[in-house]
């Protein structure tokens, strides 16, 4: 779990090698590689055959595709932000995330909050206003993320594939499509505009977005069936911080005065939510 984290917090690093190349192109080969990834992970289990059978029903596949709509675009935001020197933003989406999911929780499930977590969601409701006053502009690119995984979340509840494999199924076609349209110069004023095999380097990169994208969330999905939710809670926000950590002191983006009161909230709402949860899991176990 720990390892998982890492990696994706440390990602802004891998993705920023990738500047030179458009964010749909990334994300293009990000979906066609994590897809080679997954198949091999699934041929080598023999459940390569469950992969088309979970979307063979027009209900499971409309679910998946939709769960392939939020992941696309929570893929493509953080590559964006990465590359225009917003993972400031991008970090602080990943720290609401854990809210948003439980307020999605309250409206889509019924799940109940006690009056403290209540509290933390309005917390970070707060850190979102004042950065929206302080910089005149809300902070699409972190609301955008944080909804998009929570939403993802939601729809994932109901699937019973491993993680993203059917999701990148339905994106390769479209992945495909428009490589094709890049390459053929159809998507870019008629001059090819894909930079696959111009240089050894980027395409060895653009290769290995598979394996990053699909290595972390193979460890997640390994440790979220050990680990108590707790302690998976808890683990999770390495994944913020360290991109909080690259934004701040290796890419250094501008930290200003109102980034210094938004995200003391926001630690503080995630401190608040976290020893609710603590409570109610110690509370359950006795």
């Amino acid at each position: 779990m720990i390892a998982a984290c890492t990696i994706w917090g440390l990602s802004p690093l891998f993705y920023k090698l990738l500047a030179a190349v458009p964010p749909g192109e990334v994300l293009a080969h990000r979906t066609i590689w994590s897809f080679v990834f997954f198949a091999v992970i699934l041929i080598v289990q023999g459940r390569f055959i469950a992969l088309f059978q979970s979307i063979a029903s027009a209900r499971s596949f409309c679910i998946i595709f939709f769960a392939s709509l939020m992941i696309a675009t929570n893929w493509f935001l953080f590559i964006y932000s990465v590359q225009v020197g917003r993972v400031l933003e991008a970090s602080l989406g990943y720290y609401i995330f854990p809210l948003v999911a439980v307020f999605l929780g309250t409206v889509v499930f019924r799940e109940r909050l006690v009056l403290v977590q209540w509290g933390a969601v309005v917390l970070a409701a707060a850190a979102v206003v004042v950065l929206t006053i302080g910089l005149a502009v809300p902070p699409w690119i972190a609301l955008t993320l944080a909804i998009t995984f929570g939403l993802y979340g939601v729809v994932k509840k109901r699937l019973s594939i491993g993680p993203v494999a059917a999701e990148v199924l339905i994106l390769l076609p479209i992945a495909a499509l428009w490589l094709y349209l890049m390459h053929s110069g159809l998507a870019t004023e008629g001059r090819p505009g894909a930079v696959w095999g111009l240089d050894v380097t980027t395409t060895a990169l653009l290769i290995a977005t598979g394996p990053m994208t699909g290595g972390p969330l193979m460890l997640f999905s390994y440790a979220s069936k050990r680990v108590d939710m707790a302690s998976l809670g808890l683990i999770q926000y390495i994944n913020p911080t360290l991109q909080f950590g690259c934004a701040v002191l290796i890419f250094l983006e501008p930290f200003t005065i109102w980034h210094a009161i938004a995200f003391p909230l926001i630690w503080l709402a995630l401190a608040v939510y976290s020893v609710a949860v603590l409570r109610r899991m110690r509370a359950v176990k006795l």
